[in-house]
C-alpha cells in the first residue's frame, strides 16, 4: 500500500484543538455519562441498520475535551467522530468483545443501564499506544469489570427524562477488597415508559439491566474475577418517513411504525407498535491476573456471550400494503395519476382519520377473519387444512448468537524507557438466523410459502420456503420464511512497544488477525434447494495492521504528537452474503478493506488552559456495500452489490477548556471535515428469487459524492459556573452544517438518466446529492451537591437538551433505494428531525 500525496496533503490541511479534562469535584461520581442514554438521536435513520451503533458514550466519558464535548452536545445531530461508522471504535468489556462479529458494529444497549459500571473506561482516541488491545482507527475503549477495582460503597439513583424512557431506577453496591480478599460488585436497574410511550408516539419501552461481578485475591501473584451482566430490552422503535406524511399530520416525529387496536374485552383503543425489538444477551467471564513480577503481568479470561435478538414487523401476503406512508396511501399518489379529488379525500383521511394514518390493527383482523380458506396437502402429508388463513400476521425476525472466547494480555516494563504490550484472542462465533411466528393476528395458520415466487413461477414447489414440508402450515411460536447459521471463528494477535523519553514518546504496534466464516442452512427452499441448505465455502481472510506514532515535548506545556496506522481488515460477513435468508452466495470478488489513517495533533496543556489542535486523513478502499429492496425498472425483489467502494474521510478538530476566573470555565469544540466517495463502484444486481444475473460490473459514479447522514462541520461553545458552595450551572450553543442525504447508487448510473436529452433539467435532479439546511440548538446543565458525612452524599443534576424546542432542524436521512428515473419525486428521500425540548432530571444518594 503506497503513500500517497493526498495522505500528506490530508494531514497538513488544518489543526484542531481538544484537551484532558480536569474530573468536576462536584460530578466525579455523576459522569457524564448518566446523560448518555438520553442524548442518542434516532438509531433508525436507515433503514438498514437493526441497533443503533452510536458510540457518544464512550466519547463523553473521554477526558479528552474535543471528545466528550463531541459525544456530549453533537450526538443529536447524529453526529460521528471523523465520520466513523462503530467498526472503527473497539470495545472490550473486560476483555470480552464489545462489537458485533458479523457487522463490526458496538451495541451499546446491550449492556445499557448499567452507568455506575460503565462509568469510568480507560480510552483511546484515534490512533494512538494502548495497553489493552490493538484498537482501531477510531480508537478503543476498555471497561474494566472487576469487582476489586471498584471503589467501596453504594449509590441508590432515580431519573425523569421524557427520551426513550421517562424513568430509571438504579442500585449499585460495591464491597471493595475485604479483609479474606474477597470483593462483590452489583448492580441492577430498571428502565421505563410512563404511559407506554417516549418521546415519539407509539414508542413504548421496558428495560432491566444487570451485573454481577465477584473476585478472590488469592494471593500476591493472582486475583479471580467471575463476572456476568446483561441489559434485556423491549423497545418499540421509530421510523423515519417523507416530508409529505410530517406535512400530513403537522408532526416532524410522525412514526408510521403503530396505529389503534380495538382491545376485545374493554373495548377501549390501545396503541400497538408492530416493530419491537426484544434483546437479551447475557456477558460470562471469568479472568485471572498474575503479576508475573514487579515489571511484569499477565492477564488471562475466557468468556461466553450468549442470547437472542428479535426484531418484529408486519407481513402480509394476497392483501394490501398496511403501512400508511406506502406511496399509494399518499394524496401525492392519487395526483399523479390525475385523481385530485381521491388526492382531497386522502389528505382529509390524514389529518382527521387514525386509521389512515397510523397502521389499522383492526383492519387486519378483520381481514384475516374473513378469509376462509383450504390449503391442499398441508405439511405435505396429502390432507387439507381448512381454516382461517391469515393475510396479516406480526413475525419475529431472530438472531441469537453464541459466542466463546479466550484473551491475553500481557505487559512488562523491559527497561526505565521500554514498554511492552502484547495480546491475543480466539473466538468462535456461530448466530442461528430465523423467522418466529408472533402473531396470527386473529387468523389460524400462515402458509410458509414466498408470495413473490408463486408469482413469478409456474412450478409451485419454487415457492416453498421448506421443500421437506410442503405447504407448512405456521402457527404462533413456529419457525418459518429462513432458517440458518452464520459462523465466524477469529484467531488475533498485537504487539506494541513504547519508547519513552524525557523529550520523546514513541510507540510501534503489529496486528496480525485470521477470520474465516460461513454459512450454514437449516432449511432447503424451492428457489435455491442445493445453495440454501447444508455448509457454504469457508470463506478465509488473513489480514495485518501497523500502527506508529511518537510525541514530542516542545516544552513541559506543549507537545506535538503524530499517528499513522496501515493495513487490511477482512470483510464483515453481514456485507458478504448477498441474500443469506435464500442463499449462500457472496459478493463477487470478496476481499479484505485496506485502511490508511493518520493525525497530527498540537497539545497545550496549562492548568486553566488545555487544547489540542488535530488534522486528521484516513481512506477506506474496497469495501463492500450489499442491499435487497424492491426495483421498479426490473420490477422485481432485487440483491444490489457493489464492490470497490473507496472513501475517504480529512478535517480538522478544535477543543479547549480554559478557566477564565477561579469559578468560570469556557469550552469549545469544533470540526470541519470532509467525507467522499473515491471511486467508481461497480453493481452487480440479481433477482432475489431466480439469482438471474440482471447486471454485472454495472458502473456508479459515485466519486466526490458524499458519504452523507451526519454533520461534516460541528461547533460548540460553552460556559459554566461552578460555585465555591458545591453546585454548577452552565449551557452549550451547538452549530452543525454540512448534512448531505446518504445516495442511493443506483441513482448515478448512465441508466438513470438514459431517454433524457443533454442539458434536461430532470436529470439534476435525479443525480444531485441533496445538502441540508444548516441547524442548532443550545442545551443547559446544572446541578448541587450535599454532604452529610464522609462517605455520604446526594446529589442533584439536570440536563435540557435543546432549550429553544428547535423542532425544524433535519439531522440526516437518505434517498429511498426504490425510485423511479420518470418520476423523481414518487418515491421522495426521507428525513429524521431533531428532537424537540428534552431533559434528564436525577437524584443521586451515595452512602
Amino acid at each position: 500500500m503506497k503513500f500517497n500525496k493526498l495522505f500528506f496533503f490530508g494531514l497538513a490541511t488544518g489543526l484542531a484543538v481538544s484537551a484532558s479534562a480536569q474530573t468536576d469535584t462536584l460530578t466525579a461520581a455523576d459522569s457524564i455519562a448518566d446523560f448518555m442514554p438520553n442524548l442518542s438521536s434516532g438509531s433508525d435513520l436507515m433503514e438498514s441498520e437493526s441497533q443503533s451503533q452510536n458510540v457518544s458514550g464512550l466519547l463523553q466519558s473521554s477526558r479528552d475535551v474535543y471528545s466528550r464535548t463531541a459525544g456530549f452536545n453533537f450526538s443529536a445531530a447524529r453526529f460521528r467522530l471523523r465520520g466513523y461508522s462503530s467498526e472503527n471504535t473497539l470495545i472490550s468489556l473486560g476483555g470480552m468483545p464489545g462489537n458485533d462479529p458479523e457487522s463490526g458494529w458496538a451495541i451499546w444497549s446491550y449492556w445499557g443501564g448499567l452507568n455506575d459500571i460503565t462509568r469510568y473506561p480507560e480510552n483511546v482516541m484515534g490512533i494512538a499506544s494502548s495497553t489493552h488491545q490493538f484498537g482501531g482507527i477510531g480508537g478503543s475503549s476498555f471497561i474494566d469489570l472487576k469487582a476489586s477495582t471498584k471503589r467501596a460503597g453504594s449509590r441508590f439513583s432515580y431519573a425523569l427524562t421524557n427520551r426513550s424512557y421517562d424513568h430509571r431506577i438504579m442500585f449499585t453496591h460495591n464491597t471493595g477488597v475485604l479483609k479474606n480478599g474477597w470483593s462483590l460488585s452489583a448492580s441492577l436497574s430498571s428502565r421505563f415508559a410512563d404511559g407506554g410511550e417516549g418521546y415519539v408516539e407509539g414508542t413504548n419501552y421496558s428495560a432491566m439491566s444487570y451485573f454481577l461481578s465477584v473476585g478472590k485475591k488469592l494471593n500476591d501473584k493472582h486475583e479471580l474475577n467471575l463476572a456476568a451482566f446483561g441489559a434485556p430490552t423491549v423497545q418499540g422503535r421509530r421510523g423515519i418517513s417523507i416530508q409529505e406524511a410530517y406535512d400530513l399530520t403537522d408532526n416532524n416525529f410522525y412514526n408510521s411504525y403503530w396505529g389503534y387496536q380495538t382491545d376485545p374485552e374493554t373495548g377501549e383503543q390501545v396503541k400497538r407498535n408492530a416493530r419491537v425489538r426484544n434483546n437479551h444477551k447475557t456477558y460470562i467471564t471469568l479472568s485471572d491476573d498474575w503479576n508475573i513480577n514487579k515489571k511484569s503481568k499477565l492477564s488471562s479470561s475466557v468468556y461466553a456471550i450468549v442470547g437472542r435478538t428479535g426484531s418484529s414487523n408486519i407481513n402480509w401476503n394476497n392483501a394490501a400494503d398496511p403501512r400508511p406512508d406506502y406511496y399509494k396511501n399518499l394524496p401525492s399518489y392519487f395526483r399523479l395519476i390525475g385523481d385530485e379529488e381521491g388526492a382531497l379525500a386522502a389528505a382529509d383521511a390524514w389529518a382527521n382519520d387514525p386509521s389512515t394514518s397510523q397502521l389499522d390493527w383492526d383492519a387486519m383482523y378483520l381481514a384475516n377473519s374473513k378469509n376462509l380458506h383450504t390449503v391442499d396437502n398441508a405439511n405435505g402429508s396429502g390432507t387439507s387444512e381448512t381454516g382461517m388463513r391469515s393475510k396479516y400476521i406480526v413475525e419475529d425476525a431472530r438472531v441469537d448468537p453464541r459466542q466463546y472466547g479466550a484473551n491475553l494480555n500481557y505487559q512488562n516494563k523491559l527497561s526505565e524507557k521500554l514498554y511492552l504490550t502484547a495480546g491475543a484472542r480466539g473466538e468462535l462465533y456461530t448466530s442461528r438466523n430465523f423467522k418466529e411466528m408472533k402473531d396470527l393476528l386473529g387468523g389460524d395458520y400462515w402458509v410458509d410459502v414466498d408470495q413473490f415466487a408463486e408469482r413469478d413461477f409456474a412450478d409451485p414447489a419454487i415457492a416453498q420456503n421448506d421443500i421437506t414440508t410442503p405447504n407448512k402450515i405456521i402457527r404462533v411460536g413456529d419457525v418459518f420464511g429462513y432458517d440458518y447459521k452464520i459462523h465466524v471463528n477469529s484467531m488475533n494477535v498485537f504487539a506494541q512497544l513504547d519508547y519513552k523519553t524525557n523529550k520523546v514518546d514513541s510507540y510501534i504496534g503489529l496486528q496480525e488477525t485470521e477470520t474465516v466464516f460461513w454459512r450454514e442452512g437449516i432449511l432447503a427452499n424451492g428457489k435455491f434447494p442445493e445453495e440454501s441448505a447444508g455448509i457454504s465455502d469457508k470463506h478465509k481472510f488473513t489480514n495485518f495492521m501497523v500502527k506508529a506514532g511518537a510525541t514530542y515535548k516542545i516544552t513541559g506545556r506543549h507537545y506535538l504528537q503524530g499517528n499513522i496506522q496501515n493495513g487490511t481488515r477482512a470483510p464483515f460477513s453481514r456485507a458478504s452474503f448477498i441474500s443469506p435468508r435464500t442463499r449462500d452466495q457472496v459478493v463477487q470478488n470478496l476481499e479484505s478493506t485496506k485502511i490508511l489513517s493518520g493525525d497530527l495533533n498540537y497539545v497545550v496543556r496549562y492548568p486553566n488552559l488545555k487544547a489540542r489542535a488535530t488534522a486528521f486523513y484516513t481512506k477506506m478502499d474496497d469495501q463492500i456495500w450489499a442491499r435487497s429492496f424492491y426495483h421498479d425498472e426490473y420490477l422485481s425483489f432485487v440483491n444490489y452489490a457493489m464492490t470497490n467502494v473507496d472513501q475517504l474521510f480529512t478535517g480538522v478538530e478544535v477543543g479547549f477548556e480554559a478557566k477564565v476566573a477561579t469559578v468560570w470555565e469556557v469550552s469549545g469544540a469544533f470540526t470541519k471535515a470532509q467525507y467522499l466517495y473515491t471511486s467508481r463502484p461497480l453493481a452487480t444486481i440479481t433477482t432475489d428469487n431466480s439469482q438471474e444475473l440482471i447486471a454485472e460490473d454495472k458502473l456508479i459514479y459515485l466519486k466526490n459524492y458524499h458519504v452523507g447522514g451526519m454533520p461534516e462541520t460541528a461547533a460548540s461553545i460553552g460556559l459554566k459556573y461552578n460555585s465555591p458552595k458545591y453546585w454548577y450551572a452552565g449551557a452549550n450553543f451547538n452549530y452543525f452544517a454540512d448534512i448531505y442525504l446518504s445516495p442511493n447508487p443506483d441513482r448515478r448510473t448512465a441508466e438513470a438518466i438514459d431517454g433524457y436529452f443533454e442539458g434536461d433539467p430532470q436529470i439534476e435532479g435525479i443525480i444531485a446529492q441533496e445538502k441540508l439546511d444548516n441547524g442548532y440548538n443550545i442545551n443547559i446543565f446544572g446541578g448541587k451537591s450535599f454532604k452529610f458525612s464522609n462517605n455520604t452524599f446526594l446529589r442533584l443534576n439536570l440536563m435540557v437538551n435543546n432549550i429553544l424546542d428547535n423542532t425544524e432542524f433535519k439531522t440526516g436521512g437518505f434517498e429511498q433505494l426504490r425510485y423511479d428515473s420518470q418520476n423523481i419525486n414518487k418515491f421522495p428521500s426521507k428525513y429524521g428531525y431533531m428532537y424537540g425540548r428534552s431533559y434528564f432530571l436525577m437524584v443521586s444518594y451515595l452512602f
